[in-house]
């Protein structure tokens, strides 16, 4: 991929002050990204395949939180949210002040490098911040490696890492998380016809720690 702002921590710090204030003036938790489907389709597979309510669940750069907040309305318990942004945080807080969920815990970690404490999860979500590291402008290629490592060191032998992405093709995903992971299931997204051609223009596995 061609380096991108979007890799940096400054363009999320900035995107998120933006959030973080379009909130206080009036209420809205800003982008879901990929869209609410995307959180639908999450919550269905540990609904379908029964995963225990207590699970520690992490969300890997949670952003504005709402994920989080929609797996407590499922009755999930025992969630986690990341973000390497101080004002992802902060807004992540407020949504979850906002909707009554104190029960979520919400810390500033960079992925990359995670405190001790951050380990032992059942459950690892992502939604776009291996994406987001993938377009950093200095040595992304290290910085998926050290991605890979960290979610060996935070999950769970057995326990299971969920992954949306516009970026990576299903078989480029199986490639970087070959070491240490192995595919349970890819999740139905819509699809798209260009040209004749059928495709998907995001990608949703699900992985297994060895």
């Amino acid at each position: 991929f061609e380096p991108s702002a979007l890799g940096t921590r400054q363009h999320w710090d900035a995107a998120y002050e933006r959030e973080l204030q379009t909130f206080q003036d009036i209420g809205d938790a800003g982008e879901i990204w990929f869209g609410e489907e995307s959180m639908v389709r999450i919550i269905r597979w540990l609904e379908r395949h029964e995963v225990p309510l207590d699970s520690s669940v992490l969300d890997i750069g949670t952003g504005n939180g709402v994920l989080l907040v929609e797996l407590a309305k499922s009755g999930y318990m025992n969630l986690t949210g990341i973000d390497y942004s101080p004002s992802a945080i902060q807004l992540s807080e407020k949504v979850r002040e906002k909707e009554g969920m104190s029960n979520i815990k919400l810390k500033v970690e960079d992925f990359l490098s995670p405190s001790a404490e951050l380990s032992g999860f059942d459950i690892c979500i992502d939604k776009g911040t291996f994406d987001a590291v993938s377009l950093n402008p200095d040595n992304a290629a290290g910085k998926r490696q050290q991605y890979v490592s960290s979610l060996r060191r935070v999950l769970k032998p057995g326990g299971f890492f969920l992954i949306t992405s516009c970026n990576w093709t299903k078989e480029e995903l199986l490639n970087e998380f070959r070491e240490g992971f192995e595919i349970l299931e890819e999740l139905p997204t819509p699809k798209f016809c260009f040209g004749g051609r059928i495709g998907n223009s995001v990608t949703a596995l699900v992985f297994q720690r060895k």
